[in-house]
């Protein structure tokens, strides 16, 4: 008699995806908060200019002459002067061309991996950049910061933003928006919370080292790794064909936008669908990053004293000028709180509303409210206008919220990990190219001698003209081709690359546990941070009262 020889199957390790499979007593609302804890830490992205004015005076008794003609190069080896603003701002562009960069390459390889081990690498690379970055500050070498902050950085930002949309969107089939929506909606606020905390520690550490800076970096990049981690742990994917309990999908056809079928990662870049919404969410994204680069100069230099009771045209004095200063920090704090809530209602109201019909209402409402701005700036009305560029900031971050959604309904869920990573490419090219954009045509127009006043106004213009071009496109969208669809033996085949048949379970009776107190737990743990961070935009909005 012949024995067969069957080939055992290697047990999973601790951080593989079958390792993640929802018991019967799990409740699939933890799963949104393992996200906010990765997102609201990767969110300190947005609060980072708070370290560019420390980090341009770290060095005492520097000799101006020699400094005074050193440029971007030349102080990324120098130990002896200290480095300028624009030099470590280019730290921001670093990290957003690589998050585009380590998302679109490692997108596939998260879907296979899993949340878990995605997460805990993501977690690895941003602690680890940013105390990388720290011990950059430390010895004076702006290359250590770039690498750390911006390169490894940027990689744990790519796969911390992806890491959770695949498993939430297929946690939530019956409210997709809303699950995306909760979890970015952490990527908004987590400069609200890191902002102020890395302010606070700076002061704190300012006795025993140049401006704080480095502990700061090192402290806060610990912290990261650890409550990073803890998200990563805590997520879970449901068992092959589970669905929420009492819901059924909606009849074949009742929303043509949406499909019942799955497109593969290579075919999806094929089809003119995925190019389309990638031009949606850059022109979208450029746009907002336009508001949101000129919004404190914009407000200081169009109304001037009228924002603190006096003429426009009034001589101010230093007391004068910091209340403007702060009127204008007023502003960027209502931008980061409408920017975050942005990001939960849009995306959430697409659940109703439809994901096409949402981006083309970001479009249109944007080209009106763009176009107004220099009308109501030159007609002296403050509040409308910052009322405007508030509702801007809303649809700014819904478009982040509500892309992943989109993806969903035209791609299917099997893949929308890596296409979303893919497709975030855009937001690395609108994130590099659009401040260029608007801080050359701002100069043109100074150098050409336009008033202050007056210089912003053609910008505006052009942010409409860029929206009217991604309303137009948004409305080209149409469902996917059958030709791009897998077939069973592709589908079959890219199933058992995510070893779904070893996380199959019982669908029936899996994930079906009650909120409870660990529910209430977990929600605390991300939700107070995340309202004190608020209460201290609202504080800081509260001087434009």
């Amino acid at each position: 008699m012949s024995a067969s020889i069957t080939t055992p199957v290697p047990s999973p390790g601790l951080l593989d995806r079958e390792r993640t499979v929802a018991s019967p007593r799990f409740n699939r609302w933890l799963v949104p908060t393992a996200a906010l804890a990765i997102h609201l830490c990767i969110g300190m992205a947005y609060g980072f200019s708070v370290f560019w004015l420390p980090m341009s005076k770290l060095l005492q008794g520097t000799d101006a002459a020699v400094c005074g003609s050193m440029g971007f190069w030349g102080h990324l080896t120098t130990t002896t002067c200290n480095w300028t603003v624009p030099s470590v701002t280019h730290i921001f562009e670093v990290f957003i061309a690589f998050l585009g960069i380590s998302a679109a390459i490692w997108g596939a390889w998260l879907e296979h991996a899993g949340p878990r081990k995605a997460g805990f690498i993501a977690a690895l690379c941003w602690g680890g950049g940013l105390v990388l970055g720290g011990i950059g500050v430390s010895i004076h070498q702006l290359w250590l910061v770039i690498l750390g902050v911006g390169v490894l950085g940027g990689i744990g930002l790519g796969l911390g933003y992806i890491s959770p949309v695949s498993t939430l969107i297929k946690w939530f089939p019956d409210r997709r928006g809303l699950a995306t929506g909760f979890a970015i909606m952490g990527f908004g606020g987590g400069a609200m919370i890191g902002a102020p905390l890395a302010v606070a520690l700076m002061k704190q550490f300012s006795a025993t080292s140049p401006q704080g800076v480095a502990p700061t970096l090192i402290v806060m990049g610990l912290l990261y790794l650890v409550v990073m981690s803890i998200g990563a742990f805590g997520f879970r994917v449901p068992p092959t064909g589970w669905t929420p309990l009492g819901w059924t999908p909606k009849a074949k056809g009742s929303n043509a936008m949406i499909t019942d079928h799955e497109v593969h990662l290579n075919k999806a870049m094929k089809t003119p669908q995925f190019w389309l919404v990638w031009w949606i969410l850059c022109l979208n994204v450029t746009a907002g990053i336009g508001v949101i680069a000129m919004a404190s100069p914009m407000l200081q230099d169009v109304f001037g004293g009228r924002l603190i009771g006096l003429d426009s045209g009034a001589v101010l004095d230093a007391g004068q000028k910091a209340a403007l200063v702060a009127a204008a920090g007023g502003l960027v704090g209502l931008i980061s709180l409408f920017n975050s809530g942005g990001r939960l209602f849009w995306a959430a109201l697409s659940d109703y509303i439809g994901r096409k019909a949402t981006y083309a209402v970001f479009f249109a409402l944007g080209v009106a409210l763009y176009a107004s701005l220099p009308a109501l700036g030159h007609g002296g009305a403050a509040g409308l206008f910052i009322l405007a560029v508030c509702v801007i900031m809303t649809m700014y971050g819904g478009g982040f919220a509500t892309v992943p959604a989109y993806l969903a309904d035209l791609f299917g869920t099997q893949m929308v990990g890596a296409i979303h990573g893919r497709l975030l490419t855009a937001w690395s090219v609108a994130g590099v190219a659009g401040p260029f954009l608007i801080a050359a045509i701002r100069q043109t127009q100074i150098d050409a001698g336009i008033a202050k006043n007056l210089v912003y106004d053609r910008t505006l213009y052009i942010l409409a003209g860029l929206l009217l071009v991604g309303f137009i496109l948004n409305l080209l969208v149409r469902p996917v081709a059958a030709k791009y669809r897998m077939t069973p033996e592709e589908l079959a085949h890219e199933r058992a690359l995510k070893h779904e048949d070893r996380i199959a379970g019982d669908a029936e009776h899996a994930a079906r546990g009650s909120f409870g107190l660990v529910g209430v737990l977990a929600w605390a743990a991300v939700g107070i941070p995340f309202l004190i961070g608020v209460f201290i935009a609202l504080q800081k909005a509260a001087v434009l009262f």
